[in-house]
């Protein structure tokens, strides 16, 4: 049946549909027509204009809404004609985004060059290319790294094991380091279209590792923390989405298997609408043959019980039953499901406008995101964020564990091109995830106090006993602006350094470190120490160091690197004269 699945699903995308008059005609086809290669019925990007956010909620539920900001007083989806046709008819305002629907009806093809990855686009690993690079990655590092499987795909458990996949997590800590750990949850790729959500969360557990042992924040991040990546949360969907079809949903079509097998109005449940934290309420569907619908129960589908179990073992339920009920301020752990598109960091809750009860923290730390990935910080509902949903991951996260929950919304396309992802989503997520991964101890404390940037020893390779100067930058201006509304800052009033662990673990002694203008009396302060190194041991020693500002918030650390070599040589650090 399951094999039987697949080639039904692919059958079905490739039917031939006529154009309707008067409608813009996509030009992808067309040309991809000429060289006798099927097509799937055109389909166009559009902008839906709403008059209240009821209206845009509405259209969020029966549309192919994509998860793009509704700033702009419209919602973007994907329709066909008929959908095209009965907009207008209905009097909404729709404007079709010529050059997003050409992309969309363009087909993939296989770049000449081209070995391995989706066709078409390189940078972008398949799912078993995922899973064979994080396997290989736990087999070369096994004392940082385990790969294992957390549970089964809806095509797997049909097929009693003959097709589909397992859902598999990398696990990512110094073993030889006791726990319990505090725990940061990345996810990616729930949604299948989304390309660029699974090869981040991969390099970024592909980073961790290699920077063990050259950086000196991921080695003391993963001497004390552990990172769980799952790269692929709906790995039966992702295999359809990489023959370029804009699967969104998982494939299990018991729920809706009258639904046409096209690039828009498919069968399956949307996993990230079947959480069981506030299921079916708002911003979803109960027809299965529509993008965002949630199944016919709260956790209905293999997948999303594979991730709940997962999420339940890593972290400790920190949050009353009630919606009023707010987690507590030493609470740990951070979750980030990644999607795309609409470069937006999300944060709870998505189901109604009102806060969440951690809200001011939420968006604390969102705004840490924001300060690196650039994207705008909001709640989801709220007008100028994006649209109300309800059985999300990240809201059943906060919802029912405690856990500080955010969705990142990737670059602006769901087949987002490979120049875009290695110039731009790459590198600006990671720096955002690797906060995440510093503010996983306290997320609802730590990011409302400074960050300690441009951590330096000089001299950084010495002998024993002879000291060296510590210098950083405390700064409680890195945050995202605009739009929501600032976030407060305070002048830096103190600032520390422990060596080679944490202030927070038992028996780590910390020093001071002064100004360098002699006063603290800005909200971004140089820092400094002279460190002197007597009886330290050979060897390499981390340096870690946090600030503090006059709210009483201790930021997160950061860390340099001391080396010390052979035994001392009085003579080589006397003055000339006196040798």
């Amino acid at each position: 049946m399951a094999r039987r699945l697949v080639r039904l699903l692919l059958a079905g995308v490739f039917s031939v549909a006529g154009l309707a008059v008067g409608l813009p005609v996509p030009q992808g086809p067309a040309a991809a027509a000429a060289s006798g290669i099927p097509q799937p019925p055109p389909v166009y990007m559009v902008r839906v204009y709403f008059a209240s956010l009821a209206q845009r909620d509405q259209l969020a539920s029966e549309l192919d809404a994509q998860e793009a900001s509704t700033a702009g007083g419209y919602v973007t989806a994907i329709v066909d004609e008929a959908q095209l046709q009965a907009l207008a008819a209905r009097g909404y305002r729709v404007e079709v985004d010529q050059g997003q629907t050409d992309l969309l009806n363009h087909p993939l093809r296989r770049l000449q060059s081209q070995a391995g990855g989706i066709p078409g686009f390189p940078c972008y690993r398949t799912v078993e290319e995922t899973y064979a690079s994080l396997s290989a990655l736990a087999a070369i590092y096994p004392n940082l790294a385990s790969w294992h499987s957390v549970g089964q795909s809806w095509l797997k458990v049909t097929s009693g094991g003959t097709a589909g996949y397992d859902l598999n997590v990398l696990e990512i800590t110094n073993k030889a380091r006791p726990g319990p750990k505090p725990t940061f949850f990345l996810m990616a790729a729930i949604h299948a279209r989304e390309y660029s959500t699974a090869e981040l969360a991969t390099r970024f557990a592909e980073y961790l590792v290699a920077q063990y042992g050259r950086d000196p924040d991921v080695r003391w991040l993963l001497d004390n923390f552990k990172v769980v990546v799952m790269p692929q949360a709906n790995p039966d969907g992702r295999k359809l989405a990489e023959q370029g079809l804009y699967q969104r949903k998982n494939v299990n079509n018991t729920n809706g298997g009258a639904c046409q097998a096209n690039i828009f109005n498919q069968f399956g449940t949307d996993l990230n609408r079947n959480s069981s934290f506030q299921w079916g309420p708002i911003g979803s569907s109960s027809d299965p043959c529509d993008q965002v619908y949630h199944g016919p129960s709260a956790l209905s589908e293999p997948e999303t019980q594979a991730i709940q179990a997962e999420m339940a073992a890593l972290f400790p339920a920190q949050r009353g039953p009630a919606l009023t009920d707010t987690v507590p301020i030493t609470a740990s752990g951070i979750f980030i499901t990644l999607h795309s598109f609409g470069e937006l960091d999300l944060f709870p809750w998505g189901f109604t406008s009102d806060p969440a009860p951690n809200g001011t923290a939420l968006q604390t730390l969102g705004r840490k995101f924001g300060y690196f990935n650039h994207y705008t910080v909001c709640q989801a509902p709220v007008s100028g964020c994006l649209y109300s949903t309800s059985g999300t991951t990240d809201d059943w996260a906060y919802g029912q564990l405690g856990v500080a929950s955010y969705t990142f919304e990737l670059g602006t396309q769901f087949f987002e091109s490979c120049d875009s992802f290695e110039n731009t989503i790459w590198p600006d997520n990671l720096s955002a995830l690797l906060y995440a991964f510093k503010a996983a101890r306290l997320p609802y404390a730590s990011p409302a106090g400074p960050e300690t940037v441009q951590v330096a020893a000089s001299p950084s390779t010495i002998k024993p006993g002879v000291p060296f100067t510590l210098t950083a930058l405390a700064d409680d201006t890195r945050y995202a602006s605009g739009g929501w509304g600032d976030q407060p800052v305070h002048n830096i009033v103190a600032a520390r350094y422990s060596v080679d662990s944490p202030s927070w673990i038992t028996g780590t002694t910390t020093y001071s470190l002064t100004a360098a203008g002699g006063v603290f009396n800005a909200p971004a302060q140089s820092v400094l120490a002279v460190v002197n190194t007597a009886g330290w041991a050979r060897g390499d020693h981390l340096v870690l160091v946090e600030s503090e500002d006059a709210a009483g918030s201790w930021g997160v650390p950061s860390a340099t690197r001391v080396n010390i070599i052979g035994p001392l040589d009085h003579h080589a650090y006397l003055p000339v004269a006196a040798r």
